[in-house]
């Protein structure tokens, strides 16, 4: 299947991204506060350093802890002077409520690409592509699989999402927390320039293209090897073992 998003791998085990740049269609990274504690990370900077020269060639995007204007202005600079390639995420909203904007537009401004994130309201949006600054560009990213956990199609938002964010040259919509190897298909179909999606759901791309039926036969040999390892059996009576059908 021939698709135009552009597919990051999400996660913050070295290891495993190096694993996963093996596959030709990866093309970034992006990281987080959350994945990184569930990888362990006790080292920020010193895990940072390490992706940048690990994978020079290919974007990666690094998060803010700061919950202050001034804190995340600093941590950005930190961040943004790993490498050329480096993306900074600042979420569009701090834990308190008040927008990032005036942040993400002082950054914009001075050069720093940023991937404004933890994004899922089209108002959202907007505001993070006005505060990106056209010749810089940045990155849009919209929490699809977080909308749709809450019992909401996604699908229209990121319609509308990829339509604003395209009004400026260097704006690309980013689809974020993915669930399924299908919302890559969907955030090709809804317009988005990149999708990050997790190493366990990057292990199913090589099932794309893979026939119903042949679907339905691995799965029944699949049950058949796991009964087979779990040696169980149902007993049944002799009538049965016979090949007799008593109802």
């Amino acid at each position: 299947m021939q698709l135009n998003v552009k597919v990051y791998s999400d996660g913050a085990e070295l290891s495993a991204m190096k694993a996963i740049a093996e596959q030709e269609n990866i093309q970034g990274f992006t990281t987080n506060p959350s994945l990184m504690k569930a990888a362990g990370i006790t080292d920020y900077l010193a895990f940072a350093r390490e992706a940048v020269a690990t994978f020079p060639d290919r974007s990666i995007s690094f998060e803010v802890f700061g919950n202050t204007p001034e804190r995340m202005l600093a941590e950005a600079k930190v961040l943004a002077g790993l490498g050329e390639h480096v993306a900074v995420k600042v979420p569009i909203i701090r834990a308190t409520g008040e927008d990032n904007t005036a942040v993400i537009h002082e950054l914009s401004m001075a050069g720093v690409q940023v991937n404004v994130t933890a994004i899922t309201t089209l108002a959202q949006v907007k505001l993070a592509v006005a505060a990106l600054e056209e010749t810089t560009g940045g990155i849009v990213s919209v929490f699809a699989g977080r909308i749709a956990d809450t019992g909401v199609d996604p699908l229209p938002l990121m319609r509308q999402a990829a339509a604003i964010c395209h009004t400026k040259a260097q704006v690309e919509l980013l689809w974020a927390s993915t669930r399924e190897v299908f919302n890559i298909v969907q955030a090709d179909q809804t317009g988005c320039d990149i999708i990050t999606v997790p190493p366990k759901i990057l292990a199913k791309l090589q099932k794309f293209g893979t026939d119903a039926e042949t679907v339905s036969l691995d799965t029944v040999k699949t049950f058949d090897q796991d009964i087979t390892a779990l040696g169980f059996s149902i007993p049944v009576p002799a009538a049965e073992k016979q090949g007799k059908l008593q109802v």
